[in-house]
């Protein structure tokens, strides 16, 4: 299949950007379309064509479609409207959210200057918390439309990007500044209008304390060996800057993590994230497979996001090197629901110097671990784009209806998806 790399912009916003780029023309050296998908999102039928080669341009703000991170106007209205109506799954979806204390309106926010991420002195769980409370929140109100969680969501945000000037500790900072700067994006684009918000502060404090570390990692990654950290690290990294990018109207950002995504050197590019492909079986193998399966089954959540963030902006990555990502989707269900799958030794470079390591077999550890990534997947595949995924569909039943940050344990890992896919994307 072709890559599609556009823009989906609105007939309105056409209008609005400077110079009147035609149909098919060019923003921030991204094609546009204005008929790639219809009003709902769905995929049109047919192979599209690559983008042109065109040098990259200036754009205005108009070309970012908001809310546009994980969840757009649509995934948002068809909630509210489906919960209201008490449809299934839809309803479960929003009882499990509406169970979990993180969503209360009570919540308050416990901002710090300084946020550390490995080595002594850890205090992050308290980041990941409020943030979690501040995305329950602002889904919620989204949903229901209730003033109080709104003003939660907007109080805990403020509060942050008041206080919050430091995110130090040893190498996991890198990691706190992938998840938790993603995550944090996501809150923020779900009240970007609300009255009392910051969002020129929260702006800020996403530029000036996630940013800098996301995009230091992608280039230096820890002045390590390039393939010495494992395809999460980059790929949280990826996420943070594209919700930053797409959340502060930045096209640069986006393209950085758009070209990253594609031709990176590090292991969360998607050639490098999924290095084996077995096209008779329609599958492919994570690169963490041989390590366990709670950050693989991590990773592929974390690349379904990156892949939902570019798709609710025009850019097609789910579809990208012959649905390459689908295929490792369904390697990594597939043997998450018990399944037989083959593998290829995997061998890569550690440490300053890239020390040879390697992987013979699968790994078991953590097999059949449940987090909630499978939903968005087997939202796009089998019903965006009526593509049998058969693994990713059992699984998607499986965990159904998906919870959140709260509902998988007390620890950091049960935190690393923002989850409700249940109710957000489900079609």
């Amino acid at each position: 299949m072709a890559e599609r790399n556009r823009h989906r912009i609105s007939r309105r916003d056409m209008v609005k950007i400077a110079g009147g780029v035609a149909a098919g023309g060019v923003v921030g050296g991204m094609a546009v379309s204005l008929s790639g998908r219809d009003s709902a999102g769905a995929a049109q039928t047919g192979t599209p064509a690559s983008s042109p080669s065109t040098s990259s341009t200036a754009a205005p703000k108009a070309a970012f479609a908001h809310p546009g991170l994980l969840h757009n106007a649509d995934d948002l209205n068809r909630a509210k409207a489906r919960v209201a109506a008490k449809a299934e799954p839809w309803l479960a979806g929003w009882q499990r959210m509406t169970a979990n204390r993180h969503s209360a309106s009570t919540w308050k926010p416990n901002a710090r200057d300084t946020i550390i991420r490995g080595g002594p002195g850890q205090n992050y769980g308290i980041l990941f918390n409020d943030i979690h409370a501040s995305y329950q929140n602002a889904l919620r109100w989204k949903i229901a439309g209730t003033k109080e969680n709104a003003e939660a969501a907007v109080a805990i945000l403020n509060a942050w990007s008041a206080t919050f000037t430091t995110l130090t500790g040893n190498s996991d900072r890198f990691l706190a500044s992938g998840i938790y700067g993603y995550q944090f994006a996501n809150a923020a684009e779900l009240v970007r209008d609300y009255p009392g918000f910051n969002l020129s502060r929260f702006k800020k404090m996403l530029l000036n304390v996630f940013y800098p570390l996301s995009d230091d990692f992608l280039k230096r990654h820890n002045g390590a060996f390039i393939t010495n950290y494992w395809a999460n690290w980059d790929l949280c990294n990826i996420a943070a800057i594209m919700a930053i990018g797409i959340l502060c109207d930045d096209i640069a950002k986006f393209d950085q993590a758009v070209e990253y995504f594609k031709n990176g050197e590090g292991n969360g590019s998607v050639k490098h994230a999924v290095p084996f492909v077995y096209e008779d079986q329609g599958l492919a193998q994570w690169q963490e497979s041989g390590r366990d399966q709670g950050h693989t089954v991590m990773g592929i959540g974390l690349m379904g996001s990156v892949c939902e963030m570019a798709w609710n902006q025009g850019v097609d990555f789910y579809g990208y090197d012959n649905n390459r990502l689908m295929k490792a989707a369904e390697y990594v269900a597939k043997y998450n629901l018990g399944g037989d799958v083959p593998f290829t030794k995997y061998t890569w470079g550690t440490g300053t110097r890239g020390a040879r390591r390697e992987q013979a077999v699968i790994s078991n550890i953590g097999r059949g671990e449940i987090r909630p990534v499978w939903e968005l997947l087997h939202n796009h595949y089998a019903r965006r784009r009526r593509i049998s995924v058969p693994h990713v569909t059992a699984m998607a039943e499986k965990v159904r209806a998906e919870g959140g940050g709260g509902d998988y344990g007390a620890n950091s890992g049960g935190f690393d998806q923002l989850g409700f896919g249940t109710l957000l994307h489900s079609k």
